[in-house]
């Protein structure tokens, strides 16, 4: 009986096999792939025939972690896996982006990626393998694709270029990027990095790049040896119709170009312009040809409208809103600018705007992380939202969009290392994107530094960003562009935004639609992406220099420290009652934690006024550090129980003594509970020690004033 095939890799020092052929077979193509004990299993399913009208490729890239993978449980109600988390939607984003452009645009049959992680070690991370899955499954099936493909993560540890490093090498790394890329070509890119060279990163492409070929060949030997996966299908999913194309160039192609190089900065003027070429061509057919053939008129115009900008762009070396190729859009900053958030700023570059707000929290507002390959938290979380008015369109909102979550996690990771190392908030960035045309991901990065700085956090540089383009004919002529529009984003062959501070680059996300793209090219969009970041770094000094000394006046104050081990049971008291009798006395919020290295107690207070923070800190560090007490020393105490022959009031926390009934006052005392009761705070002064029970002796006569004899 056929159990199927099972080969091995490899890559970085870490052997990687694939087996197809054993499970899932009534897919179009399923792999199981392992790496150490972790395992993915991919299945792809392309329908036999596309939809009817199907103008799009309708393609779906899943990608879901099992709990059991791990050996656990998921959390809540249902204890089932539930919807998609970031991270589970951020890795379908790595794998679509670099299949995607992959596929023959005129194929249009339903496709379906799916990759299950079904065993996790805590080493081998998964993320890195989904991508090498995926084009392994479509590899083996029948499925015309013009790959493979293979997917790596790059990092530098310890100065030392480490493909696919294990989790506990990640921890010390100071870069790392994640690439997909062909036998030929990378084809998209995303990483973040502690202030890095450009030239650190092409380094780091070519090292991941050498271990995607033999991958991609390992997929083509893999592929020889079934006998279904060759050949591929036939299909014909979309008609042409040649006459109608030639008519609509013919006509079209000079007028668009005019258009284009007209270098319109207003986009609706500009699409105004291109809406009346298009409404002349349609004239040029009449009304039951236009029945007949409207699809083709509409498809074969905007084939010629992406044809004719990119020829002005190349032979004119116009840009369609008429700025330069390394030339910025006007910038304009504002901080300070709603009244009651922590910090907020407005950042407007062209047609692109983002409004973004800066919230500060304690420890108990840090975001929990249930998943199956980690557990924590996170004390840092950054929110893109892209409302359908911003691009003048009007539309349901569904929940958030991959998309939004992607750049969203695109910015964190842009601005993560310049925070403080010793950040003692919780901290949440939220970007509303008002106006977008182009690089609404860049400004979000540009506004999340002015937020920051205008909310106090002493962050360690600013950081700016820019997305840059390129458009590139067959003959190896093309255009580095700065700063892209939306349009050029759509007819270029490249979108690559780079993230960094003056100092060198901290993020960076690029996809790339051209073949053969040189290095030499990257190396050129690289600097060029340098100046104009360094540019727009300049826009946002101008706007605010460096962080606020303090915190806006409504902003939670926070401040955390170190005890010792020993005193977090003392912190907390017997089911919580010192530490929950803090917070009610001081009215500040007070979280401790052990910290699994060193063992010393974490103390963070948070407290909305000056009043609160000392009481709570105050109360906290005399029971981590008490205090020695002094004799003949004045101090200021609780009654803690009243006896008939005094009162026991706390000296310091944790520290008893005794004021006798006899030294309570200068005047004759018959009933103690007539002059003091529980909770009451006394003045007092500590006047001796009992040699044998070493109680303290306490007095509060002694600093009262004498009362005045009467004469008899």
């Amino acid at each position: 009986m056929n159990i199927g095939i099972k080969k091995s890799i490899t890559t970085g020092g870490k052997n990687i096999s694939v087996e197809t052929g054993k499970l899932a077979k009534q897919a179009d193509g399923s792999v199981v792939l392992q790496m150490g004990n972790t395992v993915l299993l991919a299945t792809v399913v392309s329908a036999p025939e596309a939809k009817e009208g199907m103008n799009f490729f309708p393609l779906t890239v899943d990608y879901r972690e099992k709990f059991a993978a791990a050996g656990r449980i998921p959390g809540g109600f249902l204890r089932r896996e539930g919807r998609p988390s970031d991270m589970e939607i951020l890795i379908m984003r790595l794998v679509d982006r670099a299949l995607r452009p992959l596929f023959n645009d005129d194929y249009r049959a339903e496709t379906q990626i799916m990759i299950q992680l079904m065993s996790y070690d805590g080493e081998h991370l998964p993320d890195a393998l989904a991508g090498f899955a995926a084009s392994a499954a479509i590899a083996v099936s029948d499925i015309p694709f013009n790959g493979p493909m293979s997917e790596v993560r790059v990092a530098r540890v310890d100065g030392q270029y480490v493909v696919n490093p294990l989790k506990s090498e990640l921890d010390k790394a100071d870069m790392e990027i994640m690439m997909a890329g062909t036998m030929k070509d990378v084809v998209m890119i995303e990483g973040e990095m502690e202030f890095i060279q450009e030239s650190d990163l092409v380094e780091a492409i070519k090292v991941g790049h050498e271990a995607i070929k033999e991958q991609c060949q390992f997929q083509l030997d893999l592929a020889a040896e079934i006998p279904s996966a060759n050949p591929k299908r036939e299909y014909n999913h979309i008609d042409t119709n040649e006459e109608v194309e030639k008519k609509v160039h013919d006509f079209a192609f000079e007028k668009l170009k005019a258009v284009a190089r007209k270098g319109n900065s207003d986009r609706t003027e500009r699409a105004n312009d291109f809406a009346a070429v298009k409404e002349e061509t349609e004239a040029q057919f009449t009304e039951e040809e236009l029945e007949e053939v409207g699809g083709f008129v509409s498809t074969y115009f905007k084939k010629t409208m992406k044809e004719a900008v990119r020829d002005v762009m190349l032979n004119e070396r116009i840009r369609l809103d008429g700025r330069k190729f390394d030339e910025i859009r006007p910038i304009w900053c504002e901080v300070d600018y709603l009244p009651m958030v922590h910090g907020s700023s407005v950042f407007t570059r062209g047609e692109t705007q983002s409004l973004t707000t800066l919230t500060l929290g304690g420890k108990l507002q840090e975001q929990m992380i249930d998943a199956a390959t980690y557990q924590g938290t996170e004390n840092f979380m950054l929110h893109y939202n892209f409302p359908p008015f911003s691009t003048g369109e009007a539309y349901p909102i569904r929940g958030v969009s991959r998309r939004e979550v992607g750049h969203g996690n695109l910015a964190l990771r842009a601005l993560k290392p310049v925070l403080p190392d010793d950040n003692p908030y919780t901290i949440r960035l939220v970007s509303e994107i008002l106006e977008s045309n182009g690089s609404s991901s860049m400004a979000t990065v540009c506004a999340g530094t002015l937020a920051l700085m205008d909310g106090g956090i002493p962050i360690k540089a600013p950081v700016s960003g820019i997305a840059m383009g390129l458009v590139m004919n067959s003959e190896g002529k093309y255009a580095v562009l700065s700063d892209i529009l939306g349009d050029e984003d759509h007819l270029g062959d490249m979108d690559f935004k780079i993230t960094g501070t003056a100092e060198g680059i901290t993020a960076c996300q690029m996809d790339i639609k051209v073949d053969g793209l040189p290095y030499e090219v990257l190396i050129e969009a690289l600097e060029q992406a340098k100046a104009g970041r360094l540019h727009i770094l300049g826009k946002i000094t101008d706007t605010i220099n460096e962080p606020r000394t303090e915190l806006k006046p409504n902003a939670p104050r926070v401040e955390s420290f170190r005890v010792p081990n020993e005193a977090i049971g003392a912190i907390i008291g017997p089911g919580g009652k010192i530490i929950q009798q803090i917070q009610k006395d001081t009215g500040a919020t007070v979280t401790i934690d052990e910290d699994p290295d060193t063992g010393e107690g974490v103390v963070q207070i948070l407290a909305e006024g000056k009043e609160a923070m000392d009481g709570a800190n105050k109360a906290v560090r005399d029971i981590a550090f008490p205090p020695t007490v002094e004799e003949g020393a004045e101090y200021e105490g609780k009654v803690k129980s009243v006896q008939p022959y005094g009162v026991f009031v706390e000296i310091l926390p944790g520290t008893d003594g005794l004021i006798h009934v006899s030294e309570f006052a200068h005047e004759r005392i018959n009933k103690m509970e007539e002059v003091a009761k529980e909770g009451d705070v006394l003045k007092f002064k500590v006047v001796g020690q009992d040699p044998k029970s070493k109680k303290w002796k306490l007095s509060r006569k002694v600093l009262l004033p004498k009362p005045e004899k009467k004469e008899s």
